[in-house]
């Protein structure tokens, strides 16, 4: 701009000439007034450069100016963008580490809910049976009441029996002449071939008490307790 200023002055200084010499022609004679015509032109064609510097020199300053601007505006929006995709990949991280806190909860409540029913699954497996327990076999009749009183007898508690009756409920009704038409099992305890109940006694075809001696031995040999036999039922179908 002091150039600008520097051309301003000069542009001045010649105009104020020239007012000068138009000044002092008045007073000149004819021969002056030709000499004073080729000074007058003269200062007038560098009042006309003096002019066309400043307004080149104006033009250039608006050019500088303008890139100046478009520079400082590029910045500005290189900067907005640089701030807006760090913003991006913060929101990207923090929704990754929500999603990863999330699937973290997920898996421990899915551990702790596969914990909680192994340990159920445990529990029953070791009681087949939580409910009611009878005082004594004198609450039944029949055969069940000989096959809880031999039951007690074999050294297995009271707490077994429920599970020993719905065994046999399941397998005969208790029944010591039912048969399996198609399996061919046979007896209270089903036992397959029946003639297998021969080790208890020969009268195993007829005799419940010889039938349930040979049952609880069996069981007593394979699975050790008669819930144990009645939790393999359950989980085979079978025992």
């Amino acid at each position: 701009m002091s150039r600008l200023w520097s051309r301003f002055g000069a542009r001045t200084a010649a105009v104020a000439l020239l007012s000068v010499g138009v000044a002092g022609g008045i007073y000149l004679g004819d021969h002056q007034e030709t000499q004073q015509q080729g000074r007058t032109a003269q200062v007038s064609l560098q009042v006309d450069e003096a002019e066309h510097d400043y307004q080149r020199e104006r033009q250039a300053a608006h050019h500088v100016q303008s890139a100046k601007q478009r520079s400082a505006e590029y910045q500005a929006k290189l900067r907005a963008a640089k701030a807006a995709k760090e913003a991006a990949q913060r929101a990207k991280e923090a929704e990754a580490a929500a999603a990863s806190r999330k699937k973290a909860r997920e898996e421990a409540e899915a551990k702790k809910k596969a914990e909680e029913a192994a340990k159920k699954a445990a529990e029953k497996a070791s009681k087949p049976y939580d409910g009611p327990v009878p005082d004594s076999c004198t609450e039944f009749s029949g055969n069940r009441r000989t096959g809880c009183s031999m039951m007690v007898q074999a050294g297995f508690g009271m707490d077994q029996f429920p599970c020993l009756n719905k065994l046999w409920n399941k397998e005969s009704g208790w029944n010591h002449k039912a048969r399996n038409p198609s399996s061919g099992a046979y007896g209270i305890p089903q036992s397959y071939p029946g003639n297998k109940m021969a080790s208890a006694g020969s009268d195993w075809q007829t005799n419940p008490v010889t039938q349930i001696k040979w049952g609880l031995g069996y069981i007593e040999g394979r699975y050790g307790s008669p819930c144990k036999a009645w939790q393999q039922s359950q989980n085979t179908g079978s025992y």
